[in-house]
């Protein structure tokens, strides 16, 4: 795993991940995956087409997870899973 991406739920956090957060993981995940830090011209789009897909894909699962423990789900906190 890149070691630049960290886990982005409570309780390792202690609220939920931002919007900002989420999209720098995704940033980094695409990194990774593509090899380029950043892309070439021809490859842009393509490029940040899977950082946007990534981001969402990321706040869904944030946002469904049922996190058990002391610090509970996000839903059952009735908040969501993603700050602003």
């Amino acid at each position: 795993m890149c070691r630049s991406i960290k886990t982005l739920r409570p309780p390792v956090l202690p609220e939920e991940a931002t919007e900002e957060e989420i999209g720098a993981a995704a940033l980094q995940y695409v990194r990774k995956v593509s090899g380029f830090r950043a892309p070439a011209a021809h490859n842009r789009e393509v490029f940040d087409r899977a950082v946007a897909e990534i981001t969402d894909a990321t706040a869904r699962l944030l946002a469904d997870l049922e996190v058990r423990g002391p610090h509970g789900s996000a839903a059952a906190r009735g908040t969501t899973a993603v700050r602003r």
